[in-house]
Parts: structure tokens; C-alpha cells; sequence
């Protein structure tokens, strides 16, 4: 089973135009900020928009084909959904709701009974198909609607945000829960969210979309490591410099100038992690390489440290320590001096 999809859709000031492969038992996440089209993509992969233009398979079986007139509705797809939020039907059991997919496709009564009661417990919810849907918790809802996407073994798998709705802790067992169950799943399986954490640890790869268009594609490692875009790069925590390489400098696009240690040529990114970043009242001593004067433009608590964002010559993102941020009084506004070693900063093609 796999998916092969090149659309194109136009629907108000959004104008998708993007292609994804899915290969059988991968996990593909679509990454973007809200309104970049991954919803867009995902309705149309689920068959309940048409695209205005393009192709869409799965295991050699054409669901959409734009130029030859075919369209094959939602409910003839086979494929498993779990939105947002679970949307299991109120007036149902849990269980009855897990079989309603087997319900619509004729399956005998206990069939689809034994079906769903198998699925409920390998989900843990063992024992709870007697229940409303209103007598969940919002991790157990997202289980049941799990199963009932799964229990019919679809050849394409569509998750809209999945994890979104549920609170911190919930979401920390619903996700690990949900990679065993991705990790043995046969079909394809498309994963749209604007979470990094949920694509880094569910996705064998990534998409990023922008805008309607797809900006960079790899690995989960990949996308953290070389971003491409400053949304990408927000993302990872980095600071993403743009400029063209001389040898063992980088010229910025924007001005000013970035030692490093691996010699470049040409358009190149300069991507520098947070914690690579050293903050000082004064200018240091000795002869650093990389040494700007910054002002202070924000600072967010970011775990055990401070994100502090900094405005300057080259502008950065510095982690520093509750302590160390206290002690600098870091205020917005506060001028610093920023080191980085020149092994710290990481360069690549653009």
C-alpha cells in the first residue's frame, strides 16, 4: 500500500500546489504554520474536496484524477480518519462506534461486534464499549477514535492534529501510544500538525508546507538539523543566516559577517542552536571569532532556561540560565555582547 498525491487547490487567497509520496508503513507528517494548506491537502486526500487539478493513488488504485473526470467519493475510500477532536457519534456506545465503519460496508452484526471489541482492547479500553462517548476522558475518546479509524485495516491512515485538544500529560501517553500502534500499522499514514514534537516523534519523515507549496522535505533529524526556512528554523530553536560563503567566512544577505570553521562557497545557510550562544555585559577578552553587540528585543521562559531573542548586527537566540538571565539583567532593551565559537555554527547549501 502506498499513496502518491499531486494536487492543486485554490479556495479564497489559499492556493495549494503540492506533491507527497507515502510508502507502505510510513509515517509522513505534514508540518506548517495555520493556513499554510495542510488541512486543504488532508480533505483532499479524504476525498471530501476536489482538487482543482492533479492526481491522487493509493497502491495503484486512482482516487483522484482531475484530467481524466474521476473522482471517487469519501465513502468509497478506504481510509481511516481521526480528527482533532474524536467526533464519535453521542447516541452511540463506544463500541457501536468503533463498528460503524464496518456497520456501513454490510459487515454482520457480530462480525463487526468482535471486530471492535478486539480493537478496544488493544487501544485499553477493554470493557468500555457499553459507555457513551460522554463518559470518556478526552485521551480515551482519542483512543476510541483510533480504533474506529483502524478497525476496518484502511490502506491510508489521515491524522488532523490528533493530540492537539488533549492537556500536557494526557497527550505524553496518547502520543507514545499512538506510535506503537502507527509502528504496526500496514497502510500509509499522513499525519498533519503544526507541532514539531508530534512530527519528530511520530513521522519517518516530514513535510513542511508554506504557503501552499512544500519548502523541505527529509527526516524528522534532518528537518531539525538543516532548516530552510525561518519558520522551520522557529521551530528547531535555531537561528537561520542567510548569506553567501568566502572560505572560512559567511557574508549575511542582511549584513555583517559570521565566522566558521568548515569552509563554504557561494548561497549558504548559517544556522547557530541557542545554547551556542554566549551573553556578556561587556565585550569579552581574549579573541573570539564570532563577537556582535545585541539589544535585548524579548525573553520567554523555555524550560530550566530563558529564550532570550536579540536584535543586532546578526540577530540570534541566546538560552541562558533563570540565574544568568537575572544576573545580566537581561530586560528588553539591554544591550549584550554575543559570542558563538566558530564550530558552533553549522553551514549548508541553500
Amino acid at each position: 500500500m502506498s499513496l502518491s498525491a499531486q494536487v492543486a487547490v485554490r479556495r479564497g487567497s489559499l492556493a495549494l500546489d503540492a506533491s507527497v509520496e507515502v510508502a507502505e508503513g510510513e509515517v509522513l507528517a505534514v508540518l506548517g504554520p495555520n493556513g499554510a494548506g495542510k488541512s486543504t491537502l488532508l480533505r483532499v486526500l479524504a476525498g471530501l474536496l476536489t482538487p482543482d487539478d492533479g492526481c491522487v493513488a493509493v497502491d495503484g488504485t486512482v482516487w483522484d484524477d482531475v484530467p481524466a473526470g474521476t473522482h471517487l467519493p469519501a465513502h468509497r475510500r478506504p481510509l481511516g480518519v481521526v480528527f482533532q477532536d474524536a467526533l464519535l457519534f453521542p447516541h452511540l456506545s463506544v463500541g457501536e462506534n468503533v463498528a460503524f465503519g464496518l456497520r456501513t460496508r454490510g459487515v454482520r452484526k457480530a462480525e463487526r461486534r468482535t471486530a471492535a471489541a478486539a480493537w478496544l482492547d488493544r487501544v485499553g479500553l477493554d470493557g468500555l464499549g457499553d459507555r457513551r462517548p460522554a463518559q470518556l476522558s478526552g485521551g480515551q475518546a482519542q483512543r476510541a477514535a483510533l480504533a474506529r479509524a483502524l478497525v476496518g485495516d484502511p490502506a491510508l491512515l489521515l491524522l488532523d492534529e490528533p493530540l492537539s485538544a488533549l492537556d500536557a500529560r494526557t497527550r505524553l501517553v496518547v502520543r507514545a501510544e499512538l506510535r506503537r500502534h502507527l509502528a504496526a500499522f500496514r497502510g500509509s499514514t499522513v499525519l498533519v500538525t503544526h507541532d514539531p514534537v508530534d512530527a519528530m516523534a511520530l513521522a519517518d519523515r516530514v513535510v513542511v508546507v508554506e504557503d501552499g507549496c512544500v519548502v523541505q522535505t527529509g527526516t524528522p533529524d534532518e528537518v531539525n538539523r538543516r532548516p530552510r526556512t525561518d519558520y522551520v528554523a522557529r521551530l528547531a530553536g535555531l537561528s537561520l543566516l542567510a548569506g553567501t560563503g568566502e572560505g572560512n567566512t559567511v557574508r549575511l544577505d542582511a549584513g555583517g559577517v559570521v565566522a566558521v570553521a568548515e569552509e563554504a562557497d557561494g548561497p549558504v545557510f548559517a544556522a547557530v542552536r541557542p545554547e551556542s550562544v554566549a551573553l556578556y555585559l561587556t565585550r569579552p577578552e581574549g579573541s573570539p571569532r564570532n563577537v556582535w553587540p545585541a539589544r535585548v528585543v524579548g525573553a520567554t521562559p523555555h524550560g530550566a532556561t530563558v529564550r532570550v531573542e536579540l536584535a543586532g548586527e546578526v540577530p540570534l537566540v541566546a538560552d541562558v540560565t533563570v540565574t544568568a538571565f537575572a544576573e545580566l539583567g537581561l530586560m528588553p532593551g539591554a544591550e549584550v555582547w554575543a559570542t558563538v565559537k566558530a564550530s558552533e555554527v553549522a553551514v549548508y547549501a541553500r
